[in-house]
């Protein structure tokens, strides 16, 4: 089944935000925000909890202060993910192409590279929005190195809100293990 579109450009492809060239991509990693643990509610459907609630705005401003939006978001459908990328959304100056992809929610890093492989070329800047522990190990495969000390921090943990900047060079059909370097990790968060 394939995800579904929120938010697309006109054109229906994502516009370029000028993130470099044809060779070389830009992939956030972003971990969903702290969410709550109601009692009778299924896993995918957890909302944040209140510090999720305060943190994910923060992981908007970051994305703003790069200065190089994504040109299309995958997001799991868990409402967790969903919530932390409405309210991270809200924080940058336009919209962005978001699709809600079924097979990030409980993937693990093998799957993660192969929805990556499906995105086109034309994507420079990618951005997913998922979970633990697919996400850590997502990273922890594509990095072949980082700047200072930013992959010791992902093997030790990624916690949630979260938020990896790795650059890749190639296609994404090609992007395989040790081909990026992970140039950034921030935890979102948000004042009390």
């Amino acid at each position: 089944m394939p995800p579904s579109t929120e938010n697309p450009d006109p054109a229906g492809t994502p516009a370029s935000t000028g993130s470099g060239d044809a060779g070389s991509h830009r992939l956030f990693v972003l971990r969903h925000a702290k969410s709550a643990w109601p009692e009778g509610v299924p896993d995918r459907d957890r909302p944040l909890g209140p510090r999720g609630l305060r943190d994910a705005p923060a992981a908007g401003r970051f994305l703003a202060e790069t200065g190089g939006l994504p040109d299309l978001v995958l997001c799991s459908p868990a409402r967790r993910a969903r919530e932390t990328w409405e309210l991270a959304a809200a924080e940058l100056e336009r919209p962005v192409a978001t699709r809600h992809d079924p097979r990030l929610y409980g993937a693990d890093e093998q799957d993660l590279l192969d929805v990556l492989h499906d995105v086109p070329d034309e994507v420079g800047t990618l951005l997913i929005v998922g979970h633990n522990p697919g996400l850590e190990d997502l990273i922890t495969l594509l990095a072949g190195g980082s700047v200072g000390t930013a992959l010791d921090r992902v093997r030790t943990k990624f916690p949630t809100c979260a938020l990896a900047v790795l650059t890749c060079h190639g296609t994404w059909t090609d992007l395989g293990p040790g081909e990026a370097l992970l140039t950034e990790l921030r935890i979102a968060r948000g004042s009390s």
